[in-house]
Order: C-alpha cells, then structure tokens, then sequence
C-alpha cells in the first residue's frame, strides 16, 4: 500500500482554519498605540521639511494643539484644526496621524479630537502613550 493517509493532516487543517476565523475579527479591533522612546528623535520625511506625524495634543483643559503650523504652543479652535489636518493630508498621504491626550482630560474630548481628525480625511487615528511604569515589590524578611 503506497498512499499517504491525509486524514490527519485534513483535521488539522480544520482546527487551524476555525482558530483563524475566530481570532481574525479580534485582530481588527482595537488601538493602535505608539509607545515613545526615550532616545528616540522627531521623524521627519527625507526631504526634512515636513514632519511624518501630525499629532493632535489635548491638554488638561481639553485644548486642542497641532505640531504643524505657526504657533504650535496655541490653542487652535476644532474648525482649525480639521482644515490644517486635511491641508497636511491632501499633500502628504504618508502622514501618520496621532492623538496625545492627557491623562486628566475627559475621555470625551479626546474622543471629540478624533472624530476632527477624522473629518479632517485621516484614514487611522493612532493614541500616544506612555508606557506603564514597574510597580516596586517590597520583600518580607
């Protein structure tokens, strides 16, 4: 008898196809989260006139800052900041596009923030964050 039996490898076959139909729809879901570096430098594309991210800050007080601009240290009203996001995008598509919220701002206005940006024609919006610090174990004796 020289055939090869496939039935084990069909059944396999089977298991792996239904743990990638399951996991797949959870894979789409979610944040995308940028963790900064403490060495790492702003990203600029290689011409270095415009930065790769636009990133809208929302500060404490639920104020809306862009690092593109004039004046990047002032607030900007939400109408601003959609037409300087879109002006950004309409030349540049290889921008990335990120919030950096603070962390006492109501969960709204960094919502808000990004459905501007979202107006503003920004096909994915990722969070900035930083990264969780080690909580500090003390030992018993």
């Amino acid at each position: 008898m020289s055939e090869i039996n496939v039935v084990p490898y069909i059944d396999v076959m089977l298991v792996l196809l239904i743990i990638f139909m399951v996991t797949a729809p959870l894979l789409t879901e979610g944040v995308k989260v940028n963790l900064p570096q403490a060495a790492a430098k702003p990203l600029t594309n290689p011409s270095g006139k415009n930065p790769t991210n636009v990133i809208l800050t929302v500060d404490a007080q639920g104020r809306y800052y862009l690092n593109i601009g004039e004046n990047q240290k002032q607030p900007l009203k939400p109408k601003i900041v959609v037409a300087r996001v879109a002006a950004v995008l309409e030349h540049n598509h290889d921008v990335r596009v990120l919030v950096k919220g603070d962390k006492d701002v109501p969960y709204e206005r960094v919502l808000f923030g990004m459905t501007l940006l979202q107006a503003a024609g920004a096909p994915s919006v990722g969070l900035i964050t930083k990264p969780p610090q080690k909580p500090q174990v003390k030992r018993v004796p």
